[in-house]
């Protein structure tokens, strides 16, 4: 699948297109809050490249857990995770997975 494609079809599900100086190769993706970086993936065009999270200032806060609880960090931020934002987060991924097969959903 050509990455020119994908790029289309995700903008044209309302997702924002944006480059960051600290990934160079890649473009972000951002929707509702939550944040991708996407690279070349070969055969398969775009994949995801590494965590998908809360954008957090010029990055992204991956969610993690911290003393039993699920928070979302991007260096000394932090920001808890409520239910909704995790079901916010599934729902970025899946939908941006789905995207990147020609799968929306």
């Amino acid at each position: 699948m050509l990455p020119e494609e994908q790029l289309q079809r995700i903008y044209a599900a309302g997702f924002e297109l944006q480059t960051f100086d600290r990934f160079p190769q890649a473009i972000g993706v951002l929707k509702d809050g939550y944040i991708a970086f996407l690279i070349p993936g070969g055969p398969e065009g775009l994949q995801i490249l590494g965590n998908v999270g809360r954008h957090m200032g010029e990055s992204l806060g991956p969610l993690v857990e911290r003393g039993g609880r699920k928070v979302f960090v991007h260096k000394e931020e932090m920001i808890e995770a409520t239910p909704e934002m995790i079901s916010a987060l599934d729902q970025f991924k899946a939908e941006l997975k789905g995207l990147l097969r020609g799968n929306p959903q």
